[in-house]
């Protein structure tokens, strides 16, 4: 774009506009006015199309709907990083291997596969994760018995949200997830993933060392990798000394300590 263009020029960079309200917009970007103010949360912008799309987050109003699977969003650019999930677009490239993802933070958040870093500490065994919501995933799964997600169709209780809304398509039939290659939907993204593995030959497959078996995602091969170490238990029982392999076989232990019944 060539900023020389437009009458009303910014004393600071250079840069013109076409209308003095474009230039005094233009100001606030080195002089970090905010003069647009929320009422509600006191939260500042610099534009009022910011501010407008910033309130629709306490009016709970979502104009932006994805024609897919009519999930709405308050902000146009929620939508557009939601809409990836049906296209399989993934725009962010990991400059150190072939993994791409739909979303930055995704990116940024597997970049601590290569450096190791794992920031987010379990205060009760001290296990540690490369994600704030692995760690509470852990806590909820490894450290306590609350199921507070309750199924209306049929009473099931389960720990995470994630995991009820998986569920309930068992009841809709749901099936958001789209093949970009041919008709077929699936109700779960790692089925799409297998799918375009084994049907378009899209994507890695993730292959043992040991005995060359292969898996759809990273964290199945890993999981399964344990299975090869009989050493390697992480999952350690809080009311005696079993150890356990993955969560799940930890939470099925637990019971035995419970009186607690679950549907």
């Amino acid at each position: 774009m060539n900023i020389h263009r437009g009458k009303y020029k910014c004393t600071e960079c250079g840069m013109c506009c076409q209308s003095s309200c474009a230039l005094a917009t233009h100001r606030r970007s080195h002089s970090g006015e905010k003069p647009f103010e929320c009422t509600v949360c006191s939260k500042r912008f610099t534009q009022a199309g910011n501010l407008v799309a910033h309130s629709r987050i306490h009016s709970g109003e979502k104009l932006f709907k994805c024609h897919v699977c009519d999930k709405a969003y308050s902000e146009s650019g929620h939508l557009n990083a939601h809409t990836r999930v049906h296209t399989g677009d993934k725009p962010y490239k990991c400059n150190l291997c072939d993994r791409a993802f739909s979303h930055s933070g995704h990116r940024n958040t597997h970049m601590r596969v290569h450096t190791g870093e794992k920031p987010y500490k379990c205060s009760l065994c001290n296990k540690c994760f490369s994600r704030s919501s692995d760690l509470q995933q852990h806590k909820r799964c490894v450290h306590s018995n609350r199921r507070p997600y309750l199924c209306s169709y049929c009473g099931k209780l389960f720990k995470t949200n994630t995991e009820l809304k998986r569920h309930v398509r068992i009841h809709t039939d749901a099936k958001p997830y789209s093949c970009r290659h041919c008709s077929d939907c699936f109700s779960r993204l790692d089925l799409l993933k297998r799918h375009l593995l084994k049907s378009h030959n899209e994507g890695t497959w993730f292959t043992c060392d040991i005995c060359q078996q292969q898996f759809i995602t990273r964290d199945e091969l890993k999981l399964h990798s344990l299975r090869h170490h009989e050493d390697v238990k992480p999952y350690v029982c809080s009311e005696c000394p079993k150890r356990f392999c993955t969560a799940a076989e930890l939470r099925s232990h637990l019971l035995v300590h419970s009186d607690a019944k679950y549907l």
